[in-house]
């Protein structure tokens, strides 16, 4: 029977960020695969998890990763780890899930914290759509033109970058994307000296020390949309926010923040919103 390939995602920052199936998929498992062993040691000597770890990352060769999908294929279960958060997301390890899969192995995700979807969380910024670019290349043609699909998108924008390139990037940002350009720049997500820095791109890249220190994650809003969204039941919004009392001003800015629309677009949307209410 073949066996079982779990990808467990691992704490971002807090030990005890981790579910209870996380915990026990480590503990059953034959073999740990950790793109940093030392990292994912502490983490199994906190919860008291003895099972053999051993090393799997972007430099593991084509014949170490024949072999573990051939003890894979005849019974094994091992779980994946990155060395933090959700593996594969901008980590390795989807090469290794494409040639389990192709052979009939099961592949099971067992979810858990994201430096993505945290940092979403906190933006303040609208989240109901966004893209992941993750790392931005390093340079030539490719960053540029991933930055200008970061300031043409109308979704918010989610970036990794490291402390050592980050003011670079906010600079390249700011050509491309623009000074006013809303952010938030979330470092040390979940850590003990966990920050967020929200305001323009220009406020930002003033407000962060330099050099910057720790893990960072970019939220970026997107380009306003010309016209509001044809899927969002406005009426039903409006007239909900009417009955908790809030104002013209306020629902228009609700919009702003929650959809990304203009600040114009959006207080005509509201105004011919409450207009329709009124007549029926």
């Amino acid at each position: 029977m073949p066996g079982r390939l779990s990808l467990v995602a691992t704490p971002i920052g807090c030990l005890e960020d981790i579910t209870l199936r996380a915990l026990r998929v480590l503990g059953e498992a034959d073999l740990i695969l950790a793109e940093d062993t030392r990292r994912t040691r502490t983490l199994c000597a906190k919860h008291e998890i003895n099972t053999p770890l051993r090393s799997f990352h972007a430099h593991t060769g084509e014949e170490k990763i024949a072999t573990i999908v051939d003890e894979l294929s005849v019974g094994a279960h091992y779980a994946l780890v990155s060395d933090a958060g959700t593996p594969v997301v901008s980590d390795p390890g989807a090469y290794l899930v494409s040639r389990a899969a192709a052979i009939g192995i099961e592949v099971e995700a067992i979810p858990g914290p994201s430096a993505v979807l945290a940092a979403l969380c906190v933006a303040g910024l609208p989240v109901r759509r966004f893209t992941f670019e993750g790392f931005l290349p390093r340079g030539g043609s490719e960053r540029k033109r991933a930055l200008e699909r970061v300031g043409s998108s109308d979704c918010s924008v989610v970036l990794f970058e490291s402390p050592h390139r980050i003011h670079a990037t906010l600079r390249d940002l700011e050509t491309h994307v623009g000074s006013d350009r809303s952010i938030a720049l979330c470092r040390e997500l979940t850590k003990m000296h966990e920050e967020t820095i929200r305001g323009s791109l220009a406020e930002v890249r003033d407000r962060l020390s330099d050099p910057a220190k720790g893990e960072i994650t970019i939220v970026i809003d997107g380009k306003p949309p010309d016209e509001p969204l044809e899927d969002v039941d406005l009426d039903a919004i409006v007239t909900e926010w009417q009955r908790e009392g809030l104002t013209t001003k306020e629902m228009a800015r609700r919009l702003q923040v929650d959809f990304g629309w203009k600040r114009k677009t959006a207080y005509q949307a509201v105004l011919d919103a409450r207009a329709r209410g009124d007549d029926s």
